[in-house]
Formats: structure tokens, sequence, C-alpha cells
């Protein structure tokens, strides 16, 4: 199984790590009846914490599709090499380190992760591109 998969593979445990952090901190405040229910309900903001967590998850979901067309593409297209695998550990890596930062409040160092991460996006995806 071509590394870029096993990568993706991870990608979604990461995804199911941050539903379920934002999930935890959410109900922490809002209550056991809140998660169960319909969420209709018109609530307080989130704390600090729940809303970092809730923001870096929705910053996952928002770049998790480049990933996932950089890294199945490459595999399809039969442009896999050291470069790609690079490409998708250093975004891998990038975006775990990202999410306790983002979650302890971190400023800086957070947004080189993300940046860290787009890098990583980009050599991943740079064969697809023809050049």
């Amino acid at each position: 199984m071509p590394v870029e998969i096993k990568i993706l593979a991870w990608g979604m445990i990461l995804l199911l790590v941050h539903i379920f952090a934002a999930a935890h901190v959410k109900t922490k405040q809002y209550g056991a009846k809140w998660n169960m229910g319909a969420r209709d309900a018109h609530l307080p903001p989130l704390n600090p914490i729940a809303g970092r967590l809730s923001r870096a998850e929705a910053n996952y979901k928002e770049t998790l599709p480049i990933a996932i067309v950089a890294l199945i593409g490459v595999v399809l297209a039969g442009k896999t090499s050291e470069w790609t695998a690079l490409g998708g550990w250093i975004w891998l890596g990038a975006r775990i380190v990202y999410l306790p930062l983002y979650a302890a409040g971190v400023p800086v160092v957070r947004t080189i992760m993300f940046m860290a991460s787009l890098v990583g996006l980009l050599i991943a995806l740079w064969p697809l591109l023809g050049f």
C-alpha cells in the first residue's frame, strides 16, 4: 500500500480526534442533555477552549480535502515519490502539533505549524500540477 494512503488513514484518525475533542469540551460546557438532544436551543458563546477546539476542527476540515486530493491524486496518477510521502508526513505532523497549540491559545507557533502543513500539501500536490 502506498505510504500516501497510510498518511491519509492517520489523517482520518486525526479528524476523529478533532471532532471528539471539540464535542467533549462543548458537552462539558452545555451538558449531556444538549449533546444527546436536537441542539436547537440558543446557547451562550463557547468558552475559550471549546471555541478554539471548534475553530481548529473547522480549519482542519477546510484543508483536509486538499490533502485527500493531493495524496490520493498522486497514487492514482502513479506519481508517488519520496517527495510526495515527505509532503504528506509534513502535513500530518504539522496538523498534529497544530491542534494542542490552538487549544492552548499559543499564537505565533500555531500559525507557523499551519503554514508548515500548507507547505507539506504543496510538496505532495506538486507532481499533479505538471511542472
